[in-house]
């Protein structure tokens, strides 16, 4: 027997949680499926399928009969080959109806169509009265049907409480009583609805499918001196492309030749482009700015850096918040309250003499209309999709809608130091000239570290770099364990390491700086300080996080004097001497709703030991893969740009939920009353729909610095 095997479908025309749910249970009723997953989203759906179970086609074919496009993954996408006028947002050949005019969806066509007959029936009570009940019975079936359709086959295939089937009821019910016009209306109000409910579904799923389109078809691969065109899916690692002023990289890579200033902000959000030269990494999707360069791959196309924020992004869709777990399950047990309310508002009141039947039915069919969940339903997970695209736009990743909670609720930060509150390399902070200027001392200490990979060295060779100096032959070079590097220039021995009791030496050691001397033919002539400085917006950052309410605290393994140099700048406390263990311990001791940021590799157990977990990093691995998220832009001001956008985040949801709320007590009082009938409930409906999925698009404009 063979083993079971997972399946994987992109399924299009949902537009919220319950579309996903009436697929899932229709799914899951075939014969030899389990583990059946699906996300409106993402619009994935997974699948466990035993060797005796439903075949590809069964399960096509029972999607399908629910109105919605599918597909496996990997093939082309699915086209509506079906009547789904209310919940299809892809056109045939895969045309994304997002990319159409409104008039040319399915949706669009279904609205123009219920509308030209409901003012064709409207036109005809003016001119022939007489015909009038007829002419909107036809105008309502020919809107309903389609809907009854797609209600009967969701309550054949396991979910009898749809939206569709409520939308029915109360429709084919007002004509029983006389009411074709209200019956009329509100069938064309309902098409204006899900019309407005898909273009937000499509809109929210609008960021994946930018980054996709940020990585370019073709690359220029460079080979045996030979430049072609291929396309870009089939870059190997290892190869190497030509990039041209202008172009976007095909792949991440390592520069191996030239230099460009690089618009990083595809990938990072950084809105400056960055220098970029030899010996550095490079990201696909980000645009080569004035120089021509030559890349080696580092990452193959599906796992470069825009691939792994795409996969990122769709699961954070799929993980789904606290909140919106509780939307679901709310909604599962409200619609059948709400139609069990309805049939009791029907049955009872006529029954104790309140009234006539008739009355009272038009009553419990307008409460079928109120109690649509559409707006509830879609209020939270349109919030947090709209959420996760701003942020992944501006660098900032989180994975789902629990971390986005989490953030929110954050009381305290813990900061790792090397590598996030500081650039994680030393830089030459002071030159001091004791028998030579400044420049004379670095460019003897340069010439000497010249081809060394010692951090230190680069600091070296950075700093004479920058000020333009002109490097000496050195020659004779040889490490001194322990002590230092000498060498011969101009026939005079350079030596450039430990520095022995100088006073100067330990007045810059007490700053937290280590101290390299340079001597000629053993005489001192200068000292250089070089320590790992805080990066240049930190200070602002954690300004942002004061104004907050937010405690910072530096975590770092170095000693107490260097913590408390870097500290003395930033103005923030700090634990030193730590060892990983000792960070878990530390991130305990801050209390709940703690989120630790570091670079994701040696703060690994503190990242997983906090609420939140965030890495500092822009395509790293660990960065993208082993916190709850990360800020890709290396930037100290994004973690105060997170909490603001979380924070946004959650007033939004319960700005949406008041809202969806609100208006269906509102309306679910008067219809009960009398005071309101059909068409404004399917109106107020409607509405509440519009309101929160506009209020929730508004977070993907979302700027954290106003």
């Amino acid at each position: 027997m063979s083993d079971p095997e997972t399946l994987t479908f992109r399924v299009t025309g949902m537009d919220c949680a319950n579309c996903a749910q009436r697929v899932r249970n229709a799914v899951e009723r075939l014969p030899g499926i389990s583990d059946v997953a699906i996300t409106h989203t993402t619009e994935k759906l997974t699948l466990t399928r035993a060797e005796s179970g439903a075949g590809t086609d069964a399960i096509e074919t029972r999607v399908r009969a629910l109105g919605y496009g599918i597909a496996p993954l990997d093939a082309e996408p699915p086209e509506h080959d079906h009547s789904h006028e209310g919940h299809g947002h892809r056109h045939d050949h895969g045309t994304e109806e997002g990319d159409l005019a409104w008039w040319q969806s399915r949706k669009g066509r279904l609205v123009i169509l219920t509308g030209a007959v409901y003012l064709v029936a409207f036109a005809g009570k003016l001119l022939f009265p007489a015909s009038e009940p007829w002419l909107f019975i036809a105008a309502t079936l020919i809107g309903v049907i389609p809907v009854a359709w797609r209600a009967l086959t969701a309550a054949r295939l396991g979910t009898p409480f749809t939206i569709e089937m409520l939308m029915s009821i109360a429709a084919i019910g007002a004509l029983f009583i006389g009411a074709a016009e209200e019956a009329a209306l509100v069938v064309f109000l309902f098409a204006i609805g899900e019309l407005l409910e898909g273009a937000a579904a499509a809109r929210a799923r609008a960021g994946i499918k930018a980054l996709a389109k940020l990585m370019p078809q073709v690359a220029r691969l460079e080979e045996n001196g030979t430049v072609r065109e291929v396309p870009a899916a089939s870059l190997a690692i290892g190869q190497t492309v030509l990039v041209r002023p202008g172009d976007r990289l095909p792949a991440d890579g390592v520069i191996v030749e030239g230099q460009s200033d690089i618009d990083q902000s595809p990938v990072t959000g950084e809105s400056v482009p960055v220098m970029r030269t030899m010996g550095e990494e490079v990201f696909a999707g980000t645009v080569n700015g004035g120089g021509t360069l030559r890349v080696k791959v580092t990452r193959a196309a599906a796992d470069n850096t825009i691939s792994r924020i795409i996969t990122l992004v769709e699961e954070a869709q799929e993980a789904r918040a606290p909140t919106e777990r509780f939307i679901t399950r709310f909604s599962r047990w409200y619609m059948p309250s709400i139609t069990g309310l309805a049939a009791l508002v029907a049955v009872v009141p006529p029954l104790v003499g309140l009234g006539d039947f008739s009355l009272w039915l038009y009553r419990a069919l307008t409460l079928l209309l109120i109690g649509c969940p559409c707006a509830l339903v879609i209020s939270v997970p349109a919030a947090i999709a709209s959420a996760l695209s701003a942020g992944a736009r501006a660098g900032m990743l989180l994975k789902g809608g629990a971390v986005l909670e989490s953030v929110a609720a954050t009381k305290a930060v813990a900061i790792d130091k090397t590598g996030t509150l500081t650039l994680g390399a030393p830089r030459v902070t002071n030159i001091v000239g004791i028998a030579g200027d400044e420049n004379e001392i670095l460019t003897l200490a340069a010439s000497v570290e010249a081809g060394s990979s010692h951090p230190l060295a680069a600091a070296i060779l950075a700093e004479a770099q920058g000020r333009g100096l002109t490097l000496r032959p050195a020659g004779n070079g040889k490490a001194l364990v322990g002590h230092g590097v000498t060498a011969e220039i101009d026939g005079k021995a350079v030596f450039v390491g430990r520095h022995g009791d100088v006073a100067e030496a330990q007045r810059l050691e007490a700053e937290g700086k280590t101290v390299a001397a340079i001597t000629v033919d053993e005489q001192l002539i200068g000292l250089i300080a070089l320590r790992d400085e805080p990066r240049e917006d930190a200070i602002s950052g954690l300004a942002d996080l004061k104004r907050l309410g937010i405690a910072a605290t530096m975590l770092t393994g170095d000693n107490a004097v260097t913590a408390e140099a870097i500290t003395a700048k930033l103005g923030i406390a700090a634990k030193a001497g730590l060892m990983p263990d000792d960070k878990v311990s530390a991130v305990k001791g801050l209390g709940a709703n703690v989120m630790m940021v570091g670079d994701g590799i040696n703060d690994a157990p503190a990242l997983a030991a906090a609420a939140t977990g965030i890495a500092m990093g822009a395509g790293t691995d660990v960065a993208l893969e082993t916190a709850d998220g990360a800020l890709l832009s290396n930037r100290v001001a994004d973690i105060a740009d997170l909490i603001r956008l979380a924070r946004a985040a959650m007033a939004n949801i319960r700005q949406n939920v008041t809202i969806a709320l609100g208006l269906k007590a509102i309306f679910l009082v008067t219809s009960i009353v009398g005071i309101t009938g059909l068409w404004p409930a399917i109106l107020a409906d409607t509405g509440a729909t519009v309101l929160v999925t506009a209020n929730a698009l508004r977070l993907l404009r979302f700027n954290p610095q106003k």
